[in-house]
């Protein structure tokens, strides 16, 4: 399964995470896709409830470019454009030559720790 972790993490510790999957990737070991965030806020603002059904729709149909994923959707083609376009900078979607949709991961595993690690 192709998974990706999303993280909610303080400067330093962001910084720490970093390194540390760096220095694993140089000893070529395996590494998880990451992506971190400031705070709950900034998550949340990236990824909406209406972006993860997004994703959960192309995940089930890929294959389907904007219009086709706006109409699927019952949503307005503008803002639809404006998810897709947020969640393809943020790697969670990819776009095809030929403006196709896919997603790259199986599963998105959110840790939002609620005390600072040691």
């Amino acid at each position: 399964m192709n998974r990706i972790e999303i993280n909610v993490l303080k400067p330093t510790a962001a910084l720490r995470t970093f390194a540390a999957t760096w220095h694993a990737a140089e000893a070529g070991q395996e590494v998880i896709p990451r992506l971190t965030f400031g705070s709950l806020r900034e998550l949340f603002s990236a990824i909406t409830e209406k972006r993860l059904e997004l994703l959960r729709h192309v995940a089930a149909n890929e294959g389907l470019n904007v219009r086709q994923l706006a109409q699927s959707l019952g949503r307005d083609y503008k803002n639809v454009h404006t998810d897709v376009t947020s969640l393809v900078e943020l790697g969670l979607l990819e776009r095809g030559e030929d403006g196709t949709l896919s997603t790259p991961y199986d599963e998105i595993v959110i840790h939002a720790g609620i005390r600072d690690a040691a």
